[in-house]
């Protein structure tokens, strides 16, 4: 098991891909997850799913906006564990479906507070931790949208692109310190982030993936590898799983 003894946080633990990384996390023998979302009743679901799996589990509540609440997310891990392992910034949003024209400010401001800000957050506040520690992996998602063009949705690209700079920036500042700073860029599976689009825009989407749309358990080995061993000389990498829509 490739996380055997290893103590993580996963922001946006309630969403699709947030419980399927807490399940394959504890799949891979983590000893201890903290798990984190702004939706409570959701964190609490996604909390009690893997209850008695041998891992220990414990949620708190927290936009990760707020400096502040992530901060107390890991120092939760750091007061129960000990140590942290492994941060996995993973809250975000999709935003508006719109023209960039059409984008209101607010709108620009809300996706950049969580995807990007929200991801900055995590990087600092596991920094704190990791660098006294003289070792860790951070693990942020980012996505093909920062790395490819997609009409219609400019500030969720926008943020992502931010990302993926802000992990490469990070790994070359803390190289030295021994923490590891990567990121993940997944392509398109069908997730609840994508209720709201008809079968026409899936379709769209799924034309630009070679091997069609992925499932959200497509994406989860690519976290296991950065947040684990057996990635010790990797930092500052953009790991594409995205069937090939890059590629294009």
């Amino acid at each position: 098991m490739r996380l055997s003894g290893k103590t993580a946080v996963i922001t946006g633990a309630a969403g699709d891909l947030g419980r399927a990384l807490t399940r394959r996390f504890v799949g891979e023998g983590a000893a201890g997850l903290v798990l984190s979302d702004v939706d409570p009743d959701a964190l609490a679901a996604a909390a009690l799913a893997v209850q008695g799996s041998g891992a220990k589990i414990s949620a708190l509540v927290a936009d990760v906006t707020d400096r502040d609440a992530v901060n107390a997310v890991v120092e939760l891990a750091v007061a129960e564990h000990g140590v942290l392992d492994v941060m996995v910034n993973n809250a975000g949003v999709l935003g508006t479906t719109a023209r960039l024209h059409r984008q209101a400010p607010e709108e620009w401001r809300r996706v950049l507070d969580i995807n990007f800000f929200g991801t900055l957050h995590g990087v600092e506040s596991a920094l704190r931790v990791m660098r006294r520690q003289r070792n860790g992996s951070i693990v942020n998602t980012a996505s093909v949208a920062g790395l490819t063009s997609w009409a219609f949705a400019a500030p969720y690209g926008v943020s992502k692109a931010a990302v993926i700079q802000l992990t490469k920036l990070a790994a070359v500042e803390y190289a030295e310190e021994r923490v590891r700073v990567n990121c993940v860029c997944p392509g398109v599976f069908p997730s609840a982030i994508h209720a709201g689009n008809g079968a026409d825009a899936m379709t769209a989407m799924a034309v630009r993936h070679p091997l069609g749309l992925g499932t959200v358990d497509d994406v989860t080995g690519a976290y296991v590898h950065l947040a684990s061993d057996e990635s010790g000389w990797t930092t500052g990498s953009v790991l594409t799983v995205d069937g090939g829509c890059s590629a294009l």
